[in-house]
């Protein structure tokens, strides 16, 4: 009978039971792009990929020409053309100037290592909420940005929402978001003196389509006093300044007198003449198109809009359309170009203070769309 020595032993048992092999076992690397494609759990990974262009839709993405710093997508080839095959990465505010394609497109084609969190964005296999990027094989930096996450969609604020697509998700942000204080038309004064304070002049506030910065004291409706503008026009399902949708102050904002009856009840599309004393901003017949700046925020008010009110709480039932002439049906318009300014102005700091001062301060609630712009393309594909 063979002796065995203690060691070889202990060995053989680890063996046995599968405790014991090689260093390679246990030295886990970077996911492949196919595994993070198949562990879409929200866990957090580094996943390494070649950069091979930026998705603008579920199904679509471009190698140039890129409108935004705002994602990237990996794949395990740099030749990939499938969408299927490529994992959609959600680039932070504070990562665009170094990794986003508009500023950077030489990152095509190179091999990039990301850590986030393998969760769907543009409702496609995603890495969100990304934490650090660095090229393959060296040590991603240090960071201080991850307090910029937006609240989690599994724990706290959005937790019902968590791994919902579609209509699911549709149905668990309203479900979040209309708990809310709701304020009298009255009030609306005062809030929109906090929420669009500019933040180089606290005694003034930022006018949305034209830009100036005036005086919070001059608001009323004298020629050149500011009013309040209702970015989802109020005869558009005959709400009026009732409280409710009337008074919702994240699509209230404050506008120059004359510019916000220019706009009117204009549904929102591209072209048309300049309007006097909003510079960059379009109107025709049938539509307006609002400075570059603000293109993303306007979507992103539409959206909530069309999110908040269902028709299941006692207020009118919003809904987009891709239409121009919508008059006062409950509808807005035109999806297809509102989704299209949404990416092309992602959600600045002007904007992410709005949307925190309403949620401290007045309504106790969000506009998701601020906090996770991927649930745009995921509720509107």
């Amino acid at each position: 009978m063979a002796r065995w020595s203690p060691l070889a032993l202990v060995v053989a048992l680890l063996a046995a039971v599968g405790l014991y092999g090689s260093t390679a076992a246990v030295a886990a690397g970077p996911l492949t792009v196919a595994q993070a494609i198949g562990q879409q759990n929200g866990s957090s990974a580094t996943v390494r990929g070649y950069v091979v262009g930026q998705p603008t839709a579920t199904n679509t993405v471009i190698r140039s020409n890129y409108p935004n710093d705002y994602a990237l997508a990996l794949a395990d080839s740099a030749s990939t053309t499938s969408t299927s095959n490529m994992i959609y990465v959600q680039i932070p505010s504070a990562f665009r100037a170094s990794w986003g394609l508009r500023t950077n497109p030489s990152l095509l084609g190179r091999q990039i290592d990301v850590t986030g969190s393998l969760s769907a964005y543009f409702s496609h296999a995603g890495l969100t909420s990304s934490t650090a990027f660095a090229f393959a094989g060296t040590t991603p930096p240090p960071t201080t940005t991850v307090t910029t996450t937006p609240p989690s969609t599994c724990t706290g604020y959005y937790a019902a929402a968590c791994n919902k697509t579609g209509t699911a998700l549709k149905s668990a942000l309203n479900g979040i978001i209309r708990n809310q204080t709701k304020l009298s038309y009255d009030q609306v004064w005062d809030a929109l003196k906090a929420t669009d304070q500019d933040p180089a002049n606290s005694g003034n506030v930022i006018l949305l389509y034209s830009g100036r910065s005036q005086s919070k004291s001059t608001n009323g409706g004298g020629a050149n006093d500011w009013n309040r503008e209702h970015v989802w026009a109020k005869s558009h399902g005959d709400f009026g300044t009732s409280t409710g949708p009337g008074t919702d102050i994240h699509h209230l904002r404050p506008e120059d007198v004359s510019v916000n009856s220019a706009r009117g009840n204009l549904d929102f599309d591209n072209g048309g003449s300049p309007v006097s004393e909003a510079p960059g901003s379009l109107a025709d017949g049938d539509s307006f198109e609002p400075r570059n700046a603000v293109k993303g925020d306007v979507a992103r008010m539409i959206f909530y809009m069309a999110v908040r009110y269902e028709g299941n709480d006692g207020y009118v039932n919003l809904e987009m359309n891709n239409s121009v002439s919508n008059g006062s049906a409950p509808y807005m318009g035109k999806l297809s170009v509102l989704k299209q300014w949404h990416l092309q102005d992602p959600p600045d700091a002007f904007e992410k203070r709005r949307n925190q001062v309403i949620f401290d301060s007045y309504q106790r609630n969000r506009n998701p769309f601020i906090d996770h712009p991927e649930w745009a393309a995921a509720i509107w594909p």
